[in-house]
């Protein structure tokens, strides 16, 4: 096969290591790295600080720059510098114009968001997708695959509306060999891992005080440990902890996996960390039905999802390499 380019349109810090771990099996072809970005008005918002919370805002922009520099991958903002022949994305709640007309190839992160009312009424009414967050994901269609996280994602996703000939189950890197978290050294020891929720800043309801509170009940006198999320507000959240569960450590800005693979139960809202603590064998508790989220838990094939992303990626790169060729046999039999 020739050489292609390939264009990688990353995220949060998962998506982005994600990202770079897929590329990593696709050395042959030209990469290419862009922060998530968007078009027109949301670009604008976003310019304007008003989308923080979301993968587009400055805050996660940095993030990914830092994480692409410091594994040597060459940047392309916005991927305005090559024509690409594929792309490869973490997100489709927005679709960039200069990504429409290409083979796109869709990687699911994680956990997708409930399907409250608000994705009720985006499906309904043909609202834009990102106003009911991830619950929308996959469901621009545009794309050629869907790399899902195990086959319970699939029926997941098909449910939903996509065609079980788009979706391949490939595990999803950062989620596929949760075992390794195990030789991290251990923190603490006999203690309840809260993962928190960034519900608030995402303009939805959460009672914290409520959320503690259930937590030390699940405790039961064990200790206590919170990892924040990377979104949440730090000051306003280690301060309700010491007003509630007084003395309980709390995390931020660190690597959340090494402390769920030490922990006695993991306590959690909406979060991809869940599968960690459900791969582990842990006792998790989760907004979600647990049997549900076992299910739909990524598939753990020793760390080999990234190389197996890259092959649907190069059956993308055959299939346009082909689909170019064959307009030139026809020119070569009418000129002969």
């Amino acid at each position: 096969m020739q050489r292609c380019t390939i264009l990688f349109i990353c995220g949060s810090v998962n998506q982005t290591t994600m990202m770079v771990e897929i590329a990593r099996h696709l050395s042959d072809h030209t990469c290419r790295f862009t922060p998530h970005y968007a078009d027109g008005l949301l670009e604008e918002a976003a310019h304007r600080g008003l989308l923080e919370w979301t993968i587009i805002g400055a805050r996660h922009r940095e993030r990914a720059r830092q994480v692409l520099n410091a594994h040597g991958c060459v940047i392309d903002e916005r991927g305005s510098a090559n024509d690409y022949d594929l792309v490869v994305t973490c997100s489709d709640l927005v679709v960039q114009r200069n990504i429409v007309s290409k083979p796109v190839i869709l990687v699911q992160e994680g956990m997708t968001d409930p399907e409250n009312a608000m994705y009720r009424a985006v499906v309904a009414l043909g609202l834009p997708r990102y106003l009911a967050s991830t619950s929308t994901f996959g469901l621009s269609h545009q794309y050629r695959y869907l790399c899902v996280a195990s086959e319970g994602y699939r029926e997941h996703f098909f449910r939903k509306g996509v065609p079980t000939s788009k979706i391949r189950v490939t595990g999803i890197p950062n989620f596929d060999n949760c075992d390794r978290f195990r030789s991290v050294p251990a923190k603490h020891s006999d203690y309840v891992l809260v993962a928190t929720s960034d519900a608030r800043e995402t303009l939805k309801w959460e009672n914290r005080r409520r959320t503690i509170e259930h937590a030390k009940k699940i405790a039961d006198g064990r200790m206590l440990v919170f990892k924040l999320h990377p979104n949440e507000r730090v000051d306003r959240a280690k301060r309700e902890i010491e007003r509630w569960a007084p003395g309980s450590p709390v995390y931020h800005g660190c690597d959340i996996n090494p402390l769920i693979a030490h922990c006695d139960a993991l306590i959690t809202k909406f979060s991809s960390c869940v599968y960690v603590g459900i791969a582990l064998g842990k006792e998790v508790f989760s907004d979600f039905p647990v049997d549900e989220l076992r299910r739909m838990c990524p598939i753990q094939n020793g760390g080999r999802s990234g190389a197996a992303i890259a092959d649907v990626c190069r059956t993308v790169l055959n299939d346009v390499a082909v689909t170019a060729f064959e307009p030139s046999i026809l020119q070569f039999r009418r000129a002969v």
